[in-house]
């Protein structure tokens, strides 16, 4: 298939653009950049440095991807990116190389990523993510698959958000998220179990009861972090794939679990 390249586009020539790729007015193609089939990039964006992008992506105008790590710690080398397939960077959206020599700054498929929004340095994200406007992830941060984050939401360095979560508009994460779990607030406390999100995935009614039952006794039974984990684990339904998720994802925890919110 044909490439379409508006004659103001600037290439350099170490970048590889793939077959059936558009390329509008004014973008930008750099350093070692990778284009994958079918992309589109759309008028003024850029995509440089040692970055990846993958099949069927989408980039809007003004957005950039694969600009150098803002951390100060960068001592050079060739960190980047890697982007799978037919994601989507609205406009303004930036997402920044890696810190480190040979790291990426990774990025699964399917994901929408809306205007204004920032990927830092070092950040892992899944499949099947939207973020609103404005949302800031600091450098380190990981985002498991269909996770929803609300306009100008802000996650710490370092902070996790599990599967199937919520991260509510404006609010400020300081913890880790656990899967299937809404949080809400500055700083950011769970509030409720996602039964929307979940149900919009293809949860049955019998895995909605489990998630609800893991939500009681980790935030409204009244118990400490280290009993309610142990109770989950004694749980009767201990081995299904909703307690054993939110298990894992525990053991991995550094910066701590979200606290319990109000309301």
């Amino acid at each position: 298939m044909p490439v379409h390249i508006h004659p103001t586009a600037i290439i350099e020539p170490t970048a590889r653009i793939g077959a059936d790729v558009e390329i509008g007015a004014f973008a930008y193609i750099g350093g070692t950049a990778q284009i994958g089939d079918g992309a589109r990039i759309h008028h003024h964006a850029s995509v440089e440095g040692n970055t990846v992008l993958g099949p069927g992506c989408e980039v809007f105008p003004y957005a950039n991807i694969g600009a150098k790590s803002q951390d100060l710690k960068y001592k050079g080398g060739n960190p980047g990116v890697r982007i799978g397939a037919r994601n989507v960077f609205r406009e303004y959206v930036t997402v920044h190389a890696a810190t480190n020599d040979g790291d990426f700054t990774v990025i699964g498929d399917d994901n929408t990523i809306l205007a204004y929004s920032h990927v830092a340095h070092d950040c892992v994200l899944g499949s099947h993510i939207v973020t609103s406007n404005g949302v800031m992830l600091a450098g380190h941060v990981t985002v498991e698959d269909h996770v929803v984050i609300g306009g100008y939401g802000g996650v710490h360095q370092f902070c996790r958000i599990g599967a199937y979560a919520m991260l509510s508009a404006t609010a400020k994460l300081v913890h880790d998220l656990p899967p299937f779990f809404i949080a809400d607030g500055t700083p950011a406390g769970v509030r409720a179990y996602n039964k929307v999100g979940l149900e919009r995935n293809g949860y049955t009614a019998e895995q909605l009861e489990r998630v609800r039952s893991i939500y009681r006794v980790l935030y409204r039974d009244g118990l400490n972090r280290t009993q309610a984990l142990e109770k989950l684990a004694a749980h009767p339904q201990a081995q299904s794939a909703e307690v054993q998720r939110v298990l894992a994802f525990a053991a991995k925890s550094e910066r701590g679990l979200a606290p319990v919110g109000g309301g």
